[in-house]
């Protein structure tokens, strides 16, 4: 029976890691960079110490990471703050249908906390959640387990009794790594024939993932 329920953010819950996309193609453009949709991908479910080092082996040691990063952030949420956050569909009705069955719920995103709590207080999705773990928050990132692990510890609820959703699949890998059930929504990234075994349930969007939570108690 699911007790817990632990969410990833970024391409899970909402819209953003295309315009994060949009943002670092902006810049790299202009620092003349060659750059595209493939090697973003790369960094998806990434921690920021990861990311780094990534853009560090691809464009070499001298290139300067924090200020893309923190010109990328700070964009973002300009951005976001105007248009407001792009939510992924059936996010509200999945939170919706926890709470009214009393699972707890966690986010456990490789994201800031600064940035992840800013972004969903302003989505209006903040008081769903029991707990929060981000990436500032464990020592190590995805796909190690430590953050769902760390989630499920916060919840007060075993693992093997939580059900992770990630759209990325170095989520997918921690998820599995740490023993839950895992529910994939894929956004930029196709599940791979790697991590297709680890998978509990493929859906499109988050409104096919209550069936799946439906299935799993007989609600």
């Amino acid at each position: 029976m699911i007790r817990g329920a632990i969410f990833d953010m970024d391409g899970l819950m909402f819209d953003s890691e295309r315009l994060v996309y949009e943002i670092w193609q902006e810049m790299m453009d202009e620092n003349g960079f060659n750059y595209n949709l493939e090697i973003f991908k790369k960094t998806i479910g990434l921690r920021t110490d990861k990311a780094e080092q990534y853009y560090c082996d691809l464009y070499g040691s001298s290139f300067y990471y924090k200020p893309f990063k923190q010109r990328s952030r700070e964009t973002f949420i300009a951005r976001v703050t105007n248009d407001g956050v792009p939510i992924k569909k059936g996010l509200f009705e999945i939170l919706d249908y926890l709470k009214a069955n009393s699972i707890k719920i966690a986010v456990a995103t490789s994201t800031s906390a600064q940035t992840a709590v800013n972004i969903i207080k302003m989505a209006g999705v903040y008081d769903y959640f029991d707990a929060f773990v981000c990436g500032d928050d464990v020592k190590n990132g995805k796909p190690h387990p430590e953050v769902f692990l760390t989630a499920a510890q916060k919840l007060g609820i075993p693992p093997k009794d939580c059900v992770a959703f990630e759209d990325s699949i170095n989520g997918i890998k921690s998820a599995y790594a740490a023993n839950m059930m895992t529910v994939m929504v894929p956004d930029l990234l196709a599940p791979t024939e790697e991590i297709r075994p680890m998978l509990s349930f493929l859906c499109k969007d988050l409104t096919q993932a209550v069936q799946f939570l439906q299935g799993q108690n007989n609600i």
